[in-house]
């Protein structure tokens, strides 16, 4: 698990050197910010279904055959179940990321492992990118979450 703790650890054990102040200063900030970001994992957490739910019918409101380009899905009622299942995968993963208040899962295991996947499967990632960003653009403070969760959400 990659955190900003063990990032600032490990790069000054790498260095064999004890942690700067601004080392430690990048520590409190990720400590000071805590709150904001768990404050976000908890709303994303009741609302997985939803949220996922309002990224497919985003992606199929402007896709209606499911996908950006060449290979269009051939059963809709198919497609929206797959893509609602991967959506609510990589907001687990979202969420992973703003309890541990690093990217490192996200990074390793959605952007780089499922970019494999998808040219492998010759899926369309223009699809996901579409419905990743009606979800960004969606959240609202307070309706959703205070503004340094909604802040802290979208970074």
């Amino acid at each position: 698990m990659k955190s900003v703790i063990t990032t600032v650890v490990g790069a000054a054990d790498s260095a064999s050197r004890f942690p700067t102040a601004s080392d430690m200063e990048s520590v409190q900030g990720s400590i000071q910010r805590a709150s904001a970001r768990l404050e976000a994992a908890e709303k994303l957490a009741s609302n997985y279904d939803q949220v996922a739910q309002e990224a497919v019918d985003a992606v199929y409101s402007q896709y209606p055959n499911g996908a950006t380009g060449r290979q269009p899905r051939k059963c809709a009622t198919e497609g929206k179940e797959k893509y609602k299942r991967d959506f609510v995968h990589y907001l687990r993963l979202v969420n992973y990321c703003l309890v541990t208040g690093g990217t490192g899962p996200l990074d390793e295991l959605a952007i780089n492992g499922q970019k494999e996947v998808y040219k492998a499967l010759s899926i369309d990632a223009g699809t996901y990118v579409a419905g990743f960003s009606h979800i960004r653009s969606r959240g609202c403070a307070p309706r959703d979450m205070s503004a340094q969760a909604l802040t802290a959400y979208n970074q």
